[in-house]
């Protein structure tokens, strides 16, 4: 396993990324019961327009000695704030501590560069979501309706854990 940046440069590492994202968020669709959430809509333009403001890095397994993107975290900085944008593992992954060693990575990078607090939401009823943000240490921050019988949940971690 390697975690690296992606650069998506090309239509072929966007696409890549696009098809974790779609069945990951899938499963998050499924589990909330609402499939009308912001990354199942993007396409190589919307990915090219959030790498402007998101840095991304991605988690390849080797199967068989296939380089696989099997997971992907984003997040964007303003200041000292680190607010993770996407997290995804693909379903064939699930479990396998990719989600967890993503977000240590952001950690252990940001907390180096001055990171003062780290902010993530998620859909309220993604259980195995907000589990994980809380395992870290997050901290319930808001609840909020998009549509009515959805919500979403923000979490905040202060660095100083």
């Amino acid at each position: 396993m390697t975690i690296q940046r992606l650069e998506l440069e090309t239509n072929e590492e966007i696409l890549s990324l696009l098809s974790l994202q779609i069945a990951s968020y899938q499963v998050e669709a499924e589990i909330i019961g609402f499939d009308d959430i912001p990354p199942l809509k993007d396409g190589i333009a919307s990915i090219r327009e959030a790498k402007k403001e998101e840095t991304i890095f991605g988690y390849f397994t080797y199967d068989n000695e296939v380089h696989k993107l099997a997971g992907a975290v984003s997040f964007s900085r303003e200041g000292s704030v680190v607010t993770i944008c996407r997290m995804m593992v693909h379903p064939d992954y699930f479990r396998r501590g990719i989600a967890r060693a993503l977000i240590q990575h952001i950690f252990d990078h940001q907390e180096q560069q001055g990171a003062s607090r780290f902010i993530v939401s998620t859909g309220t009823q993604n259980t195995p979501a907000v589990q994980l943000y809380e395992s870290f240490g997050f901290i319930q921050r808001r609840v909020f309706t998009v549509p009515p019988g959805v919500s979403l949940t923000t979490f905040e971690r202060p660095v100083s854990l």
